[in-house]
């Protein structure tokens, strides 16, 4: 299989060198293009008016992957391998490990999702793997699950495009209870913004905040509630898959909305 792999970590992140190695040790063509730092949170950003520079790196991957570094976001990373650095079709996207959950509303903000969304708005299917912790540094568990992932949509592809949200629980592979597709649950933020003033005397505000999740079961208009959310199934210690797609038309309230009229005073 021919991939391409990036993340919102940066080129120098464990969590990317691990998925890429054991890709690329069972055989896969990889390439490696990705931020040259830290981009997590930056969300589906595109950079505009700034040049793009990307530089070949060696000595950090597998020998035989090919790698580079970008000065853009996740999302350039994939718009720049697909339209100038790479001369060949894909067979998937890849984003991560993500070195934290992508849960809930947490997709909304993802340099990680936002960079496997790109790929499958140029028409690839595309996956993002995360490992639920910030704190560990075992993302062993997750690559074996990512390689046998592929090894089985090979065999079996996915019936229509998307993008597969894949979120991995920190514990050793004998803890892991299972897999399960699910659905996005809920997952707020508690935002606190510390005020400081730095030194020549300019005040400046650094955001912080823990991450607040509902456990309780949001109805959703097109699945049952026998269903699980992810933020649910990665507390019982499952290894989490959520389709997604780019489309965020609230199919309900199209239909609601039909119902008023807005003519706004414009049309008689």
């Amino acid at each position: 299989m021919k991939l391409l792999i990036s993340n919102d970590d940066g080129i120098f992140a464990l969590g990317i060198r691990t998925l890429a190695d054991t890709l690329a040790a069972a055989g896969h063509d990889v390439t490696v293009i990705c931020p040259d730092r830290e981009r997590s949170a930056t969300g589906h950003g595109l950079t505009l008016h700034d040049p793009i520079r990307a530089e070949v790196i060696d000595g950090i991957f597998h020998p035989k992957i090919k790698a580079w570094s970008c000065s853009g976001t996740p999302s350039d990373c994939i718009k720049l391998g697909l339209g100038a650095l790479i001369d060949s079709p894909l067979d998937f996207v890849l984003s991560g490990i993500n070195h934290g959950s992508n849960l809930g509303t947490d997709v909304l903000y993802s340099g990680t999702v936002s960079a496997a969304m790109e790929g499958v708005i140029e028409g690839i299917p595309s996956i993002a793997f995360s490992l639920t912790s910030y704190k560990s540094q075992e993302f062993e568990v997750a690559a074996i699950f990512a390689k046998n992932l592929i090894d089985q949509l090979s065999a079996q592809p996915l019936p229509n495009l998307m993008l597969l949200n894949v979120n991995i629980p920190p514990v050793k592979l004998s803890e892991i209870a299972g897999v399960k597709i699910t659905r996005q649950g809920i997952r707020r933020y508690f935002d606190t913004f510390e005020k400081r003033v730095d030194p020549r005397g300019k005040t400046y505000y650094w955001l912080a905040g823990e991450a607040v999740e509902d456990l309780e079961q949001p109805t959703h208009i097109h699945l049952p509630d026998d269903v699980p959310t992810d933020v649910q199934a990665i507390r019982e210690k499952y290894i989490t898959i959520t389709p997604l797609q780019y489309n965020l038309t609230d199919t309900a309230s199209v239909y609601s909305l039909q119902k008023i009229s807005f003519s706004g005073g414009l049309v008689s």
